[in-house]
This record gives structure tokens, sequence and C-alpha cells, in this order.
């Protein structure tokens, strides 16, 4: 067996940062890092509904089940280790922000598409089967 020491396992960083550096950078130095899609969006601004939403993560305590309808909002470092409540179109999907989140977008996480599994047909569903005995 082989022991591993504390400072052997290996820490996630995004982009060479890690998650403190992340939190206590300003979000114009964030927005180098991130992919051309997310950092669009911030250098555009966010919505009205972004902002309420970056505000209530910052205030929620820990372990609150934050809703929100901005599926289209990147995910930020301020976000890692909180609860939020995705709307998929019918339900809240509940989502924990993970470190590997960062830089993705809310809906990526919550599906709005369920898919249908396809069996054999049943009774009724072809001539043929009409005739077949149910027991």
């Amino acid at each position: 067996m082989v022991d591993q020491n504390v400072s052997d396992i290996k820490k996630f960083t995004f982009r060479g940062k890690t998650i403190e550096e992340l939190k206590a950078m300003p979000l114009p130095e964030f927005m180098k890092l991130v992919k051309s899609r997310a950092r669009r969006a911030m250098k555009r601004g966010f919505t009205d509904v972004e902002k309420k939403l970056i505000i209530k993560a910052k205030n929620a305590k820990e372990g609150a089940f934050i809703k929100t309808h901005a599926r289209e909002m990147v995910v930020l470092p301020e976000f890692v280790g909180k609860r939020f409540g995705v709307y998929s179109g019918k339900e809240w999907k509940s989502i924990d922000i993970k470190d590997e989140m960062i830089g993705h977008r809310l809906g990526e996480f919550s599906l709005t598409r369920r898919f249908g599994k396809h069996s054999g047909p049943g009774i009724g569903a072809t001539k043929g089967s009409k005739n077949v005995a149910t027991k």
C-alpha cells in the first residue's frame, strides 16, 4: 500500500489558479481565463435577473436552495459550494455547484428534455399482434 500525504493529492485548478485565487480575482481578470462564449456573455454585461442572482448567491446562507430561471448564467467562482434550483420548464432541478463547473452555463446541468425509452410493440400495435393471446 502506498501512503498518500495531503500534499500529494492534486488540488483543483482552473487555468492554473486555485478556487481561492479565483474568488479574490476581479471580474475582468476572471473573464480572461474563461472560454470565448462565456467571456462574450460577461463582456456584454449581466441582465437584471443575473445581477439579482449574483447578489442572492453572495448573501445566501450555507446550504440554501437558490431558485432561478436564469439558465444562461455563467457559473462564477462565487457560486462554488452553493445549491441552485434551475428551472427546466417543468420542475426545479437541484444542482450542487462544484469546481469543475466554473465557466459553464447553469442550463447545461438542468436538462429540459427526457429520453423516451423505446421497447417492443404492445398488443394491438400491429395487425398480427391482435390475435396473440395475452396469457
